[in-house]
């Protein structure tokens, strides 16, 4: 009975130790040793196997060190993106076609005009943006938007400088178009990026419908790709389909169903990604030049009524698997690498804009696969459209009500 007493006694100890960051749940270098059981305890919307061990409902880890999300405006009106200015603010793009700058306290600006007009219908509007490296001394700004026509719609990326008032965007111009148009309101993608070379990455979605789906696996069609392209809107040098025939030279990689995550890895340089599945089979992706996704081929997920999709198939050769999957869906947006200092344990891991899950996921990553996940924020029920790295290395999270979040070590 004593020895009995004992082994529950330790037992007890050594899990208030771990919850406490002393054992355990340690992922400083990105190790784990995780107690937890995973995050996700809904049922399943299939019954479908992974692929390999790890790709979905992975081992759950929780932050050590004190940290705290607090609001710093409420004002912003169905905020989309944000990226951080080179002084410490940040520019953000609110769907009905104005861009804000909010300091790191959260004051927020009058509304920017000068840019195209949007189509804000359904998920339309204006949406993803990122700042010029060289943006000290040229002040440019590139972004993405739903453009509008009489014959449809489609993704378009623009440019412009930011004026130094800082009240219009000069000198706009539409630099591509993902075609063909079509008469829809769903999914345009929709976040860009530079790459180390000074080129742009750009998310498009294959539209939803069932008509147009099949364009993500067209390689003559702008629709459900990653395209990489110049500042001047060109096909950008060595990307992996130029000079090959009836093949759009843009195209970085392909068989994508609606990406709205987009992030470089500090240290290796890797392009990941998000994208939402359907009911079920949110995916996490890390970007090889010219290989194909799957969509809407393969999937984890269902139709939104339930019926399956396609055969249904989850593994066909030729066809990239995720790097982690979510089922019930994580409705993944905006994404960033935490790249700071204040929380060490967070060192690389990837932070993930989560819509209907109404929550921040935080995942690390070893070896390119998922070895750990945290939800945070989650009692906030919110939205989360984007989050960013700010100059003082702390996190900035926007929600679809409106809400500007930091996300930083407990002072």
């Amino acid at each position: 009975m004593k020895s009995k007493l004992a082994t529950i006694l330790i037992s007890s100890f050594a899990l208030y130790s771990c919850s406490n960051g002393t054992t355990g749940a340690e992922t400083n270098n990105n190790t784990v040793d995780s107690i937890y059981p995973p995050v996700e305890t809904n049922a399943a919307n299939t019954k479908y196997k992974p692929a390999f061990e790890g790709q979905t409902r992975i081992a759950a880890v929780k932050t050590t060190t004190p940290f705290e999300g607090v609001v710093l405006n409420t004002t912003l009106k169905s905020p989309w993106g944000i990226a951080s200015l080179t002084d410490g603010r940040l520019l953000i793009t609110e769907k009905e076609g104005t861009f804000r700058i909010a300091t790191a306290d959260g004051k927020v600006s009058e509304p920017i005009t000068g840019l195209p007009k949007v189509d804000t219908d359904g998920q339309g509007g204006l949406l993803g943006l990122t700042i010029d490296p060289n943006f000290e001394t040229n002040r440019m700004i590139y972004f993405v938007f739903s453009e509008p026509s009489a014959e449809g719609n489609l993704t378009a990326v623009g440019k412009g400088k930011l004026a130094a008032d800082e009240k219009t965007v000069e000198n706009v111009a539409v630099i591509y178009r993902a075609t063909p148009k079509y008469k829809g309101k769903l999914h345009y993608g929709g976040r860009i990026l530079f790459d180390k070379s000074g080129n742009l990455i750009v998310s498009t979605g294959e539209r939803s419908d069932l008509a147009t789906r099949p364009q993500a696996q067209d390689l003559k069609s702008g629709l459900g790709k990653i395209v990489r392209i110049t500042t001047d809107g060109t096909p950008a040098a060595g990307n992996p389909f130029a000079g090959k025939a009836d093949v759009r030279p843009e195209i970085y990689s392909y068989g994508h169903r609606n990406v709205q995550g987009l992030a470089l890895h500090p240290e290796t340089g890797d392009l990941w990604e998000t994208e939402f599945g359907p009911r079920g089979g949110d995916e996490l992706n890390r970007i090889e030049p010219g290989k194909n996704y799957g969509w809407p081929i393969i999937t984890y997920g269902l139709e939104y009524s339930g019926e399956k999709i396609g055969e249904p198939i989850q593994q066909k050769e030729g066809l990239e698997q995720p790097v982690y999957y979510w089922d019930p869906v994580l409705s993944p947006s905006g994404i960033t690498f935490y790249t700071g200092d204040a929380i060490p344990e967070w060192k690389n891991n990837l932070f993930i804009s989560g819509l209907s899950s109404t929550h921040i996921a935080r995942l690390v990553i070893k070896d390119n696969k998922v070895v750990g996940e945290e939800r945070l924020l989650a009692k906030e029920g919110q939205r989360f459209r984007d989050i960013t790295q700010g100059k003082d290395g702390a996190l900035y999270a926007i929600t679809d009500l409106g809400r500007l979040y930091k996300i930083d070590k407990k002072k």
